[in-house]
């Protein structure tokens, strides 16, 4: 079989690079070793699910049911007691200073208000400096005063209506099953960009870049053969990650892995563009490495990654939609906890390959000029 001229320069270009990559230790720790870190770092430590929140309680009234009362909360799960006060000016200063984020206060007359049928009031204090701690611990301590005088309310008798929620698709609400898939695309992202903007930037700073237009080898067969093993290194990373995401992170895959790795390609593509981009705007690795930072930060903040879509202002909304990670990450969550299939990612699958092409075209060109 005969290999093209153009195919085999690419090729060679190709190999350059790889070696390039092989000499260099940390280009191949940020391609991998990180990624794989930051994984075990999100999927280990962090955690959506408020729970155990540091509560201090006075309880002026001290009965039987207070006591009970207070028995809910601790075994909710939500709150946990780190300890007790006898003042209300010990109750805003274990707030204030941090001891606790939230704060029962029970009055004296607390039962005596139940015995007589009136309404029993309790004072509840969260500290608001953190907004998703401070919702949790506000519906939960609704939801148990509501229980609580419904009880009271309806003795042994049924509710009247009684909702029976079901989650879909993650169950327990795991923080891993919602953030890994995003950190998959978003990781992936980084290192497209950084590795394709440095591989042009680096034989900038050497000087060789000039010397290699001397050569019989193409613009366009350098770029192609420069951007080969990136591409072919970052579809490594994204099915390492996917994998110990699998295995390690017991994160089910209800989708079909091809359908995913497929419509990595067109948003790799993308940002392989991107990297080339950069690459023609700056000439030292250290600034392609802050453009670069300050292009991608917009892009995972408003992507879906960490904030949801929906609660962002409507402009926000539609420009998040101009970012292939916005796509990218939906898909990713769709195919991996939905079991979404290509009926469902087509919209998806066509934004992603109109990104890409135009992308890289207009990187391309932008490379083409800027050399000329």
């Amino acid at each position: 079989m005969t290999i093209s001229p153009s195919l085999q320069r690419i090729i060679s270009v190709a190999r350059k690079e790889t070696v390039h990559i092989r000499r260099d230790p940390s280009a191949f720790f940020f391609a991998l070793a990180l990624p794989i870190l930051e994984m075990f770092m999100l999927g280990y430590a962090i955690d959506t699910n408020v729970r155990h929140i540091r509560t201090v309680v006075l309880d002026l009234c001290r009965s039987q049911q207070t006591k009970t009362l207070l028995q809910s909360f601790e075994n909710s799960e939500d709150f946990k007691f780190v300890g007790e006060v006898s003042t209300d000016e010990e109750l805003q200063s274990a707030i204030v200073s941090g001891r606790a984020k939230v704060g029962i206060k029970i009055p004296e007359d607390f039962s005596r208000q139940l015995e007589r049928g009136q309404t029993a009031q309790i004072l509840i204090l969260v500290d608001g400096s953190e907004s998703s701690v401070a919702g949790e611990a506000l519906n939960v301590a609704n939801a148990i005063t509501l229980r609580e005088s419904l009880q009271h309310a309806l003795g042994d008798r049924p509710l009247p209506v009684e909702s029976r929620p079901q989650i879909l698709f993650n169950p327990d609400t795991r923080s891993a099953n919602f953030f890994i898939p995003g950190l998959m695309v978003v990781m992936c992202q980084m290192m497209a960009i950084m590795l394709s903007a440095n591989a042009i930037v680096r034989e900038k700073e050497n000087g060789t870049l000039e010397q290699l237009f001397m050569t019989p080898v193409r613009s366009a067969e350098l770029i192609l053969g420069k951007l080969i093993p990136y591409l072919v290194l970052t579809f490594v990373e994204f099915a390492t990650i996917l994998t110990l995401m699998n295995l390690v992170f017991q994160v089910p895959i209800h989708g079909y892995v091809i359908t995913l790795m497929m419509l990595a390609l067109p948003f790799v593509l993308s940002m392989l563009g991107l990297g080339l981009y950069i690459s023609t705007q700056v000439g030292t690795r250290e600034a392609a490495g802050q453009m670069a930072m300050g292009t991608m930060m917009p892009s995972i903040f408003l992507s879906g990654y960490v904030f949801p879509l929906d609660s962002m202002p409507l402009v926000f909304w539609y420009i998040a939609q101009i970012f292939p990670t916005t796509w990218m990450i939906d898909a990713a969550r769709g195919v991996i906890l939905r079991g979404a299939g290509w009926a469902e990612l087509v919209p998806h699958s066509i934004v992603l390959w109109v990104m890409g092409l135009v992308s890289f075209a207009l990187a391309m060109l932008k490379f083409h000029k800027r050399l000329g």
